[in-house]
């Protein structure tokens, strides 16, 4: 990895990576580095704007706008990749390559750079050209079909499986797991970072469960699934929910002790049957719909039920757990989270400003050796904004 070129803290400090303007899983991944330290350099189109759901996504980068279609902006990006650590894109197959912007062409000039891509597919087979989204990803793996209530239908679990476990972060992972044996080899390597890869790994213990024979292919019939009546949502007096995942005896034992259902024939004892949880499900609800959702989250409070409210997004940042951690930030912008893991030597600071589309070009591309002459003249030819 470079040298220290970045004030930031965090473990990645120093490192510098240029992010090719995308959506979803590339720009997630690009804000999971920035809070861990390293210096994002975003290159947008010209006349690109910020949208609402960037507005938390793009924090603390620097932005560019170079026109990639002109050789003059890809040629200009290329100065940029000489003394990057790292390039994360997020196009189609063979797009970057069109665009004299693909992993031969910039480890050729930088042999140390990690090339990370991120698609759903993947860079190779029958799929790899098709459009898709993450719930395509999803459905095409088996996490999709495993979500939902019995005789229902797939419910889509928003877009955090595709797009950001099995996306962004994989794609982050395997960014800083490249960096590390280029700093171990001086050789820089191509990342390919799939969302049906990705989301298909986050099913590893599920496959365990099923090779086992504890898993039925059945939606909403699993441990998991909401349907055992010591692992699901009850709702409460008020309309709200609350979650419970009292699994282990022990747990579940304080649950009902708090129901008052220690003695009851149907929910005394844990049963582990699928067959007899209905039953078990309706009188745990009986029971929750009687006080509000606040009600029952202060009656759980410092017990060992594993009772909690299920909150709302603003609810979640207020509650004094994630506040007295600082799980989310709602300073110098919208409400946020903070960033994570944390270290205890190299603590990652809060992402920065939200760049204004390609406000940062002259001086970015300055910095990689263009001269003001040089600039003038890419900007009077709509290579650069």
């Amino acid at each position: 990895m470079s040298g220290s070129r970045n004030p930031s803290r965090g473990p990645l400090t120093g490192v510098r990576i240029v992010e090719l303007g995308g959506v979803g899983p590339v720009p997630f991944a690009g804000m999971v580095l920035t809070g861990l330290g390293a210096e994002v350099i975003r290159v947008e189109r010209p006349q690109a704007r910020v949208s609402a759901g960037d507005t938390v996504l793009l924090r603390g980068r620097r932005s560019v706008a170079v026109d990639l279609k002109q050789p003059e902006g890809a040629a200009a990006v290329l100065r940029l990749v000489d003394s990057a650590d790292a390039l994360l894109e997020g196009f189609r197959p063979g797009v970057t390559e069109r665009l004299r912007l693909g992993p031969e062409v910039c480890r050729a000039r930088n042999p140390r750079l990690v090339y990370g891509r991120m698609t759903g597919w993947g860079q190779d087979g029958p799929l790899a050209e098709a459009p898709g989204h993450d719930i395509n990803y999803i459905a095409l793996t088996g996490v999709l079909h495993s979500i939902g209530a019995a005789g229902g239908d797939p419910v889509p679990p928003l877009n955090l499986i595709g797009d950001f476990g099995g996306g962004g972060m994989l794609l982050a992972l395997g960014v800083v797991s490249a960096l590390l044996h280029a700093r171990a080899t001086g050789s820089g390597q191509v990342v390919d970072a799939a969302m049906t890869d990705g989301s298909a790994l986050l099913l590893a213990m599920t496959h365990g469960f099923l090779a086992g024979g504890q898993w039925s292919e059945g939606r909403g019939v699993n441990l998991f699934s909401g349907c055992a009546p010591f692992y699901t949502t009850y709702r409460c007096a008020d309309g709200e929910h609350v979650a419970v995942g009292a699994i282990e005896p022990q747990f579940y034992a304080a649950l009902v002790r708090e129901l008052g259902l220690a003695d009851d024939p149907v929910c005394g004892v844990q049963s582990r049957s699928p067959e007899t949880w209905p039953t078990a499900r309706q009188r745990f609800a009986e029971v929750f719909a009687t006080r509000t959702r606040d009600a029952w989250a202060e009656h759980f409070a410092g017990t060992q039920a594993c009772v909690t409210p299920v909150l709302s997004l603003t609810e979640a940042a207020a509650h004094p757990h994630n506040a007295a951690r600082g799980t989310f930030l709602d300073g110098d912008g919208p409400l946020r989270p903070a960033p994570a893991p944390r270290f205890s030597a190299t603590p990652g600071a809060a992402p920065g400003r939200l760049p204004e589309a390609g406000g940062d070009t002259r001086s970015v591309l300055a910095g990689a050796g263009l001269t003001d002459a040089e600039l003038d003249r890419l900007s009077a030819r709509g290579v650069i904004a």
